[in-house]
């Protein structure tokens, strides 16, 4: 019995925007319905008390913790710009 039909695999080329011959789509129905049939053998092995996890690694985040610092003062970062007013950037509009 196969898992995929032939329908399904030009439906999914069609999708894919891919074009593909008629025996094509018998190669990639047997490879597909292979390719299945190997992936449901997962459903044999017993899972009974097995945590779900989302990595097969226990990975640990290696990042430094964000820790709120002093930044530099208003009149420091507007000193190099071209133009400032009212304690803003001054820029061109856009909008007329």
């Amino acid at each position: 019995m196969s898992r995929i039909s032939k329908e399904e695999v030009k439906h999914v080329a069609h999708l894919a925007r891919l074009s593909i011959k008629e025996e094509e789509a018998d190669l990639f129905t047997k490879q597909l319905d292979d390719i299945i049939t190997y992936a449901e053998q997962l459903n044999e092995l017993d899972t009974e008390g097995v945590e779900p996890t989302t990595h097969v690694l226990d990975l640990q985040n290696v990042m430094r913790k964000d820790e709120p610092k002093k930044w530099i003062e208003k009149e420091d970062a507007l000193k190099n710009a071209p133009d400032h007013q009212d304690g803003q950037y001054k820029v061109p509009s856009i909008l007329e």
